[in-house]
């Protein structure tokens, strides 16, 4: 998806001075959209496996995850994937920002995005052909926020999630775990929702 962040989760790096807290979040935010823009190979399912997490409802979300990714494989999260995002004709969820917040695709919330994409030097890969506002390209950018990734705009990433992310992706994330067609993606959303939940929560904290 974005240009700058198209490693997988375990493969990303953080610069040294950065936050172990927020470092988390990065792998937290990259691992989801890595997930959300295609299905994961073998491999990424084997290090999945391997995922553990804190106590409390977030560590929960990565055993399950883990748990499903124990019970797939490459070839059924493939058929899901397509099930669930692309379909004859489309897929049973639109993970695009525009449509949970208007109804319709590329409308003013694309637009908005790709104004502050654009100020932050965030760019979309050649030969993606999704639009930025995809859920897939909104978390790796976010987590390349959460890193580090794009220098000069340390104070970009509270209102970048605020503006482009908080106002659906809980809702998206919701709906991903109760989709017909979802079994490995079910953990997924479950681990989605509480990522943007505890996000927001965060954001209402007292400075």
């Amino acid at each position: 998806m974005p240009k700058a962040l198209d490693a997988a989760m375990m493969e990303q790096q953080e610069p040294a001075v950065l936050d172990p807290v927020d470092a988390e979040r990065a792998r937290l935010f990259a691992l989801l959209g890595r997930l959300l823009g295609a299905a994961p190979d073998a491999g990424l399912l084997i290090r999945m496996r391997a995922l553990r997490g804190e106590q409390g409802e977030l560590g929960e979300a990565y055993a399950a995850l883990a748990a499903a990714a124990g019970r797939s494989t490459a070839e059924t999260t493939e058929r899901e994937f397509f099930n669930l995002f692309i379909g004859v004709g489309r897929g049973e969820l639109l993970p695009y920002a525009s449509y949970y917040l208007t109804g319709f695709l590329h409308e003013r919330p694309l637009a908005d995005l790709r104004a502050d994409l654009g100020r932050l030097g965030i760019e979309r890969a050649e030969g993606i052909a999704e639009p930025e506002d995809h859920i897939a390209f909104l978390c790796e950018a976010y987590a390349g926020l959460l890193a580090g990734a794009f220098p000069g705009e340390a104070d970009a990433t509270a209102p970048f999630f605020t503006r482009h992310l908080r106002p659906w992706a809980a809702r998206f994330f919701a709906d991903l775990e109760k989709a017909e067609t979802a079994e490995f993606y079910r953990a997924v959303g479950r681990l989605g929702r509480l990522a943007v939940e505890y996000e927001a929560a965060a954001a209402d904290l007292p400075a």
